[in-house]
């Protein structure tokens, strides 16, 4: 997933904190919002406009008079005000995803896809959890971490797992270091209660929310703690709560496996085009001999063994990456040209979802104590999962180094809840398709929509009529689907999008419903 004394009392949340806070939290005063004009990148950026602001929450919510931070939020106002349903809070994952944007981009979205008027009805308002991005302090623990190039993930000797150790430990001291002072408040609970703090600070006495992927387990956290403060929430791409977080690692594994095979199929299909094989099988070999090489010599000097498995793996997030994916790879394989893969390699220097997605799922829940654990539970994995087990491990490993240490995690609960709609696709690499269901028995009001054979992490407001239908009938009026024994309904995924046509490119450029930004998605 790309997820202490202090800790251990938070943990008993899920028990004992249904409906209610300490009243000391209840005593904070609400802060005042001034509005302004949010940073751009330009006159054709979406958020000209969105207008921006500094929410003052507490360090610790149980001692509200003490230490300040600040939330960034952004909002776009509701423009039909005569059907007007409150503000909508709307985050993208990770944890660690910067949601500052989604206020723009959530109501482009929707547009997108034909349903102006459900945006037209709400205040959608973007925010940058504590830690991330605009908000105050921004955690970065080691802006150069990611620099290129790195080690091989999959290691094969004590000596290679050491360098990673060493590595990862170095992160977690230098987080320790910095932020020392804050890491012990990064827990998704403290999250979703700076949210009920902006929700009282816009004056409205329930709050709608949208979230993806992570934000589905932060969306369902919120709604424990603070059930009679929702009016309706959407979670798409869910977080099976059963297993935050260590155990969802290895759930990954499998499913990202899968998926890129299934890529892999795909780009076999294309033959013709691709010249990278006319079998998965094929394919599959022809890429691992193109990561051997990489690692005796990194293509452009940039792109090693590790890089390159971080850049396909895109392609099981998402089956908007498959074409441009195959064809940076096609382009080095057939032509040594590595313009492509330069393009989409991360060049280092910045860390801060790295930082906060560390600090967020090693404060939410216990983790294996013993390094053997991680080691024997990956050996486990590794021969069923072999493309991402390691990677997996390694981009979780500073939270073994952690200064800060979780209880056991909060499992969301939905009494007092109103109806909630769950969407899944069933072939969700990020959060697997046993995240939908648990998170619908956990959640009993809740309503569950499949998108069979969908491949896409997260896959709503991306171009499927029959989910993004369903998404604005209950944004519009609160309608779900009826309840049914299991799911309460399905949707078919769309092929021309769940499988692209490269050779149809031109014309599915022009009338491509534009998705989503990847999300961070739990990683």
């Amino acid at each position: 997933m790309r997820r202490l004394g202090l800790v251990t009392a938070m943990a008993s949340l899920g028990a004992g904190l249904l409906v209610g806070l300490p009243a000391s939290a209840a005593a904070a005063a609400t802060p005042a919002i001034t509005w302004g004009k949010c940073a751009v990148s330009g006159p054709d950026d979406p958020m000209n406009q969105a207008e921006c602001a500094q929410v003052p929450v507490p360090l610790d919510h149980d001692k509200p008079n003490g230490r300040k931070i600040s939330i960034a939020i952004s909002r776009i106002k509701a423009t039909d005000r005569a059907n007007y349903q409150g503000v909508l809070l709307v985050n993208p994952g990770g944890p660690g995803g910067s949601g500052l944007a989604y206020s723009a981009g959530l109501a482009r979205w929707l547009t997108a896809v034909g349903h102006a008027e459900t945006a037209a009805r709400y205040d959608i308002i973007g925010f940058d959890p504590r830690g991330v991005g605009s908000s105050e302090p921004a955690i970065s623990c080691d802006p150069g971490y990611f620099t290129p190039v790195r080690p091989d993930y999959n290691v094969t000797t004590a000596a290679q797992e050491k360098a990673w150790l060493d590595k990862s430990k170095a992160y977690a001291d230098a987080c320790a270091e910095k932020y020392g002072w804050m890491l012990p408040y990064m827990r998704t609970t403290d999250t979703a209660r700076d949210m009920d703090v902006i929700r009282r600070a816009l004056g409205q006495d329930k709050i709608s929310y949208y979230g993806f992927s992570y934000g589905t387990y932060l969306g369902a956290t919120y709604g424990t703690l603070f059930p009679t403060r929702v009016k309706r929430m959407v979670l798409d791409g869910n977080v099976n709560p059963k297993e935050v977080w260590y155990q969802s690692q290895l759930s990954q594994n499998v499913a990202f496996e899968r998926n890129m095979k299934l890529w892999w199929r795909w780009i076999a299909k294309y033959d013709s085009l691709y010249h990278l094989g006319a079998t998965e099988e094929a394919v599959e070999e022809k890429y691992y001999e193109i990561r051997a090489a990489a690692k005796k010599k990194p293509i452009g000097g940039m792109v090693g063994p590790s890089e390159l498995d971080d850049i396909m793996l895109t392609a099981a997030y998402s089956t908007g990456w498959y074409q441009l994916l195959a064809t940076a790879l096609s382009d080095w394989a057939t032509e040594q040209d590595p313009e492509l893969l330069l393009a989409l390699v991360n060049p280092g220097g910045e860390d801060n979802d790295f930082a906060v997605y560390n600090a967020v799922q090693a404060a939410d829940a216990k983790w294996p104590k013993q390094w053997s654990t991680w080691h024997r539970d990956a050996v486990r994995t590794y021969p069923k999962a072999k493309f991402i087990t390691w990677n997996n491990v390694w981009f979780n490993a500073p939270i073994h180094f952690w200064k800060v240490k979780g209880g056991p995690a909060l499992k969301p609960k939905g009494k007092g809840l109103p109806g909630v709609l769950l969407v899944q696709s069933e072939l969700d690499a990020a959060t697997p398709y046993q995240g939908g269901l648990e998170m619908h028995k956990a959640l009993p009001s809740s309503r569950l929509v499949v998108e069979l054979g969908g491949k896409t992490h997260s896959n709503t407001l991306n171009g499927n009529a029959c989910l993004d239908d369903k998404v604005a009938a209950y944004l519009n009026d609160g309608t779900l689907p009826p309840s049914k024994k299991g799911p309460d309904a399905y949707c078919q995924a769309v092929p021309e999008l769940n499988d692209p046509d490269p050779l149809a490119a031109r014309t599915m450029a022009a009338t491509r419903v534009p998705g989503k930004d990847l999300p961070i998605g739990i990683r």
